[in-house]
């Protein structure tokens, strides 16, 4: 079982990044998917997760509007595009399809 994550950087204020996340070794379609994120010294919480048809999602007001959870179930992935990014949106940057987290992304929104 894997997620593999990609996308990410540094990006100023303003600036948009998309996460992908790549999954194999269990049956992707049908498990809810999440992106989280943990700034440093904080907890890791939860920002947008959608369900395994994609026909609902949700996501924490902080990002309602410029972030989008979206999933390619015929090619196993999952997607966080962000846009608008604020300097408080730096974090580490996770997904997660039931028990299973991918190894994790640094985002950082910096001038």
């Amino acid at each position: 079982v894997q997620l593999v994550q990609s996308g990410g950087g540094l990006v100023q204020p303003g600036g948009s990044l998309r996460l992908s996340c790549a999954a194999s070794g269990f049956t992707f379609n049908t498990y809810t998917v999440s992106w989280y994120r943990q700034a440093p010294g904080k907890e890791r919480n939860l920002v947008a997760s959608m369900t395994s048809t994609g026909t609902s999602f949700y996501s924490v007001d902080s990002v309602k509007g410029r972030f989008t959870i979206s999933r390619d179930n015929a090619n196993n992935m999952v997607f966080l595009q962000m846009n608008s990014l604020k300097f408080d949106d730096t974090a580490v940057y996770y997904c997660r399809a039931s028990n299973y987290w991918g190894q994790g992304t640094q985002v950082t929104v910096s001038s």
